[in-house]
């Protein structure tokens, strides 16, 4: 897959590498934004199993 990217990327070695990085901080940024948002209530992080004795 990776390679499938770098090879329909434009440009030489240094402007892919460039891009490269680009798509990486929006993939991240859109995951942080939209995706873990949307899916933390679907998760069970907050259900804990400790008595208050």
């Amino acid at each position: 897959m990776y390679g499938w990217i770098w090879r329909h990327l434009p440009g030489n070695a240094w402007v892919k590498a460039l891009l490269s990085i680009m798509l990486t901080l929006a993939v991240v940024y859109v995951l942080f934004q939209y995706v873990f948002p949307w899916a933390e209530p679907l998760l069970p992080f907050n259900d804990v199993t400790v008595d208050n004795q």
